[in-house]
């Protein structure tokens, strides 16, 4: 019962791994990948292809054994070899002793043993989907438990007969022959037994199970005369894809260089184009910064107007200089003295102020006069109207 619920717990956690072919990794994946392309193929090209070569059968009946093809699905007779000793003692040693009674195409198919229906003793067994990868060592565990037969004493294999989708668990067959069973049928194949890749149990409609009874150190492994053409093929399909791809990345080169000059032909107009345009924002911003110095600051007119009306009748400028913010006046006068407090209270300036002593001028009997001045930013809002009606 523990064992039972084990097992299911098991089966559950294989199901949420996805136990599948994928799980056996690169292998299993290109394993299944493989199967699933070539079932779209005919059969007969997969046999003109090399890929389902097919296996000869051979089948003991008594003294004799019975010669089947296995290929395509189907099972085909090919015929008997009465007097299997006697047959099977001449010829030369090391000699095939099926060379000179099959086509050579037929004796270099695989050669399987398949022993009748009531050799052996299967038992379906419900297994965790992980247990699909390694099912003839898993099965191993349970001959004693599922047969009357030590695990020593006898020859097994097991196949998978279905999965489950509820929980992902696989429903697997194992099938028992005791060796006592399997040994005199090698025994009686003689040399043929030594060319064996395979021991299979017939169903009972005479088509073999599918499984190999026989030990690994046992098989033998037939050449396959494709080998050498598949190899050629898949080095063939790989240069041809390398090729592919190579060409591909020497066209997207292609078309990126292309573009990376036509991109290359448009940009220097492209950049004349914004280097002029920066240089007409240039100008626009320095035209507007004059544009908003002269708005803080009142004209040249207006500023030489309101002198004109501060000053006395006796007074002579030589000099009007406007630098920046500051006014300088530079003549001669009667009234010096009196020149600042006339200039005090415009509102174009600030601050007049006599720059130095007052010089008196023989000449014209009047003081030569500097005078200088803070011009007013705010100035410019008020009007020489204004500031004659507010004096």
């Amino acid at each position: 019962m523990a064992d039972s619920r084990l097992r299911d717990r098991l089966g559950r956690f294989g199901a949420r791994l996805g136990g599948s072919a994928f799980t056996a990794g690169a292998g299993g994946f290109f394993g299944w990948w493989s199967r699933s392309l070539l079932s779209w193929l005919p059969m007969r090209m997969r046999v003109a292809l090399g890929m389902d070569r097919g296996r000869l059968l051979l089948q003991r009946e008594g003294d004799s054994v019975h010669l089947r093809l296995q290929r395509l699905g189907e099972v085909r007779d090919l015929g008997h070899l009465p007097g299997l000793a006697d047959t099977l003692g001449t010829g030369t040693p090391n000699a095939d002793p099926l060379a000179g009674l099959l086509a050579p195409a037929a004796t270099k198919l695989p050669r399987w043993l398949v022993l009748p229906a009531a050799s052996g003793l299967r038992r379906r067994l419900l297994l965790p989907a992980a247990a699909a990868d390694r099912l003839r060592d898993v099965v191993g565990f349970e001959i004693e438990r599922q047969t009357p037969f030590a695990a020593d004493a006898v020859a097994f294999d097991a196949r998978v007969l279905g999965r489950r989708e509820s929980d992902g668990q696989i429903e697997a067959e194992l099938v028992v022959v005791p060796r006592t069973t399997l040994d005199p049928h090698l025994t009686a194949l003689g040399p043929l037994a030594s060319t064996l890749a395979g021991a299979d149990v017939a169903a009972a409609d005479g088509v073999p199970l599918g499984i190999n009874l026989l030990p690994p150190a046992l098989r033998t492994t037939t050449a396959d005369p494709w080998r050498v053409w598949n190899l050629a093929f898949a080095a063939l399909a790989l240069l041809a894809t390398a090729a592919l791809l190579w060409q591909l990345l020497d066209n997207r080169r292609d078309a990126a260089d292309r573009l990376e000059a036509q991109i290359e032909q448009r940009a220097a107009p492209a950049r004349r184009a914004a280097a002029e345009r920066a240089e007409l924002v240039a100008l626009l911003e320095g035209q507007a910064f004059l544009d908003r110095l002269r708005a803080t600051r009142p004209t040249d007119v207006e500023i030489i107007e309101e002198v004109s009306r501060r000053l006395p009748d006796g007074t002579y400028l030589e000099k009007i200089a406007i630098e920046d913010d500051r006014l300088t006046l530079i003549g001669l006068s009667n009234e010096a003295a009196a020149l600042v407090s006339r200039l005090q209270g415009s509102p174009l300036w600030r601050s007049p102020a006599l720059a130095g002593a007052l010089m008196p001028d023989p000449s014209s009997g009047r003081d030569r006069f500097t005078l200088t001045a803070e011009l007013t930013p705010e100035a410019a809002k008020t009007t020489p109207e204004a500031a004659r009606g507010n004096r």
